[in-house]
C-alpha cells in the first residue's frame, strides 16, 4: 500500500472499526496523513489524489517548521 499524499510505502494500520470490518484507518509514517480504508479513490489512490496536494517526500527537509506557540501571559 502506498500514501496517497507522498507515495511512500511506509504506512501502518492505525486502528480498526470497533464493528468487525466496518473500515480501517491507515496513517502514513512519511507525512503523517491518515485515511479510512472506505473513502473514495480520490482520496485513497495515489494516481487520483489531487495533485494540489501532493508532497514530496525527498524535499520534507526543506520545509519550513511550525513555529512554537509562546507562554500565556497570566
Amino acid at each position: 500500500m502506498k500514501c496517497p499524499r507522498c507515495e511512500s510505502e511506509k504506512v501502518s494500520l492505525l486502528t480498526k472499526s470497533p464493528v468487525k470490518d466496518a473500515w480501517e484507518v491507515y496513517i502514513c509514517d512519511t507525512c503523517t496523513l491518515s485515511w479510512r480504508n472506505t473513502e473514495g479513490p480520490n482520496i485513497t489512490d495515489p494516481e487520483k489524489y489531487d495533485k494540489r496536494f501532493k508532497l514530496d517526500a525527498t524535499k520534507f527537509k526543506e520545509l519550513d517548521q511550525i513555529p512554537p506557540i509562546p507562554k500565556l501571559i497570566d
